[in-house]
């Protein structure tokens, strides 16, 4: 017990010095959180795919629409369940900064196939499908703009130009599950087609994209091979893949981006890491002649490794876990409330939790072992003469 007292009162010397390295470390974990959740947030699409759902997309890009008649076909392939459709309607709410979903649907088979999207009452998706003009709003966008049920947002269209009003008469949530999207705008398929239909005649009858529960997630590559076949020769081929294939295409846009911010918060664990040696090896020299004393005395290599190891780590674990409870607890839900619309879901995970922790351990482990070299290395006559 008492080497542990001697590390204690070994911390409180400099106290100035322990705290600066306490707050660089903590600054270096809070930064690394952070950039690892931003990552997370970009990829929370593709990892919250469900395994059983499919997306059909035109094969030539995402913005080039499918037939409605393409909806039977699909169905008819064996493994397939529910089939639904989606199509991205875009346009300005309020200002061009206000950007959230905004997509046609099929109300009738829409949240079957998302069946992690609840509905909060029965009756919102009775008037959704009722309601030409209806649509269901996430409960976060809700929140944010203290819409209620019979208020009307109207969106100039972009893709689809005009004046578009909807009446809300819904909300959706994800119940608890915090990987569900709720900042999704969704109304009924038919309204978008009929306006086309008279403003646009012979634009109708198109959809974005199909998307399909399968009965056995074994045989999505079999099935999405049988309906690629079956559009081959038609005019819209269409190219078929996972949900998760589907969102990591998206995510693959920005993969430099992403690439980049990976590399950055290794860097700053190379930080922590200089920030930690540097004190360490500091203290080691000024406790030079304190060491050959200790040997004197009768302290042996394990006394010293726990002394000097004990030390590094527990400045380490102090600065790391500041900068997990900051991280947590602070930056990144206020981050996450600042950039709701960017980034829907943006949740430190347990992965980057765990990868803070164990870095932030390696580093005081690192940081130790020169000092810690040169006091068992050294001998009792050399540390008693020395001078610093």
């Amino acid at each position: 017990m008492k080497i542990f007292t001697l590390i204690f009162k070994n911390l409180k010397r400099h106290k100035l010095r322990l705290s600066l390295t306490i707050v660089g470390i903590a600054i270096a974990v809070v930064a690394f959180g952070i950039l690892r959740t931003v990552i997370d947030a970009w990829n929370a699409g593709a990892d919250a795919a469900a395994a059983n759902r499919v997306i059909s997309r035109h094969a030539v890009s995402f913005i080039f629409p499918l037939p409605l008649s393409y909806r039977d076909k699909i169905a008819s392939v064996p493994g397939v369940e529910v089939v639904s459709y989606a199509t991205w309607f875009s346009g300005i709410y309020k200002d061009r900064s206000q950007f959230f979903p905004r997509m046609a649907i099929d109300p009738e088979t829409f949240f079957d196939v998302y069946f992690e999207y609840k509905v909060e009452k029965p009756e919102y998706l009775e008037q959704l499908k009722k309601q030409r003009k209806g649509c269901l709003i996430g409960t976060k966008i809700a929140k944010e703009y203290n819409l209620k049920i019979g208020d009307i947002m109207t969106i100039d269209g972009d893709i689809y130009p005009g004046r578009w009003d909807f009446e809300v008469v819904g909300f959706y949530s994800g119940q608890g599950n915090k990987k569900v999207d709720e900042t999704w705008m969704v109304f009924n398929w038919k309204y978008l087609d009929e306006r086309i239909k008279e403003q646009n005649p012979g634009r109708e009858g198109n959809v974005g994209w199909y998307i399909f529960k399968v009965k056995d997630p074994n045989k999505i590559a079999q099935i999405s091979h049988d309906i690629d076949a079956m559009f081959t020769n038609s005019f819209a081929k269409t190219k078929t893949e996972t949900e998760q294939a589907f969102n990591q295409s998206f995510i693959s846009m920005s993969g430099a981006i992403l690439t980049a911010i990976q590399f950055v918060s290794f860097v700053i664990i190379g930080i922590l890491l200089l920030v930690l040696a540097n004190t360490m090896v500091m203290s080691a020299r000024e406790r030079i002649r304190e060491y050959a004393v200790l040997k004197t005395l009768g302290f042996t290599t394990s006394h010293l490794v726990v002394l000097i190891g004990g030390e590094s780590i527990l400045i380490a674990l102090i600065g790391g876990g500041i900068g997990h409870a900051l991280s947590a607890f602070l930056f990144v839900p206020a981050l996450g409330e600042a950039f709701s619309r960017l980034f829907p879901i943006f949740l430190m995970s347990d992965t980057t939790l765990a990868l803070a922790f164990s870095f932030t351990l390696i580093a005081g482990i690192i940081s130790s072992i020169f000092p810690l070299m040169r006091a068992i290395k050294m001998s009792i006559v050399d540390g008693l003469r020395h001078i610093g």
